[in-house]
């Protein structure tokens, strides 16, 4: 069994954030007053968290936020960007402890090496068939997981059976 702890979040905001063509992340940036990443990492000012996901493309995601995230970030970003409320259609899960990033490896095909993903880090991946979106919040390692809201049963499954799994090493054996 794997030392991990498995919270589910609540109160969060999401919102996604489309810059509009011919606009960069350095004008969304200055809209926001935040960096913007252009990469798949993650910047973070005053509880609000941007996650790049895509060229041109932001998850915004507040631990705690106002119903009317979408809107604020409308008014705030304007003809640059559209914005749409993700925050009822996701759940967030956060996996922390020794044993989290050995639970991702066994379902996401990306290195989760700490020199290859660590705190800032962001995917867009594929876990036991379901959509999601990772990020390393922290160095414990912490991690949140984003996914749509209806596969919460399918991937609530999948966690259990993952870190059911013993912890051993795999020897290969070659004749």
């Amino acid at each position: 069994m794997l030392d991990l702890k498995i919270e589910e979040q609540g109160g969060f905001g999401l919102a996604m954030v489309m810059a509009r063509k011919g606009v960069d992340a350095g004008a969304i940036a200055r809209a926001l007053g935040m960096p913007a990443p252009e990469l798949p990492r993650w910047q973070a000012r005053d509880g609000l968290t941007l996650l790049g996901v895509g060229p041109g493309v932001w998850l915004a995601h507040a631990e705690t936020a106002p119903a009317d995230l979408a809107q604020t970030l409308q008014s705030a970003l304007g003809p640059l960007a559209s914005v749409s409320d993700q925050s009822s259609g996701y759940l967030i899960q956060r996996l922390s402890g020794p044993g989290a990033r050995t639970l991702l490896q066994r379902g996401a095909a990306i290195d989760f090496h700490p020199s290859a993903f660590g705190p800032g880090s962001v995917a867009t991946t594929v876990i036991a068939h379901i959509g999601a979106i990772v990020w390393q919040v922290d160095d414990a390692p912490s991690y949140h997981v984003a996914f749509f809201r209806s596969f919460a049963g399918s991937f609530r499954h999948w966690l259990d059976a993952a870190a059911a799994i013993p912890d051993t090493p795999i020897r290969a054996r070659f004749p």
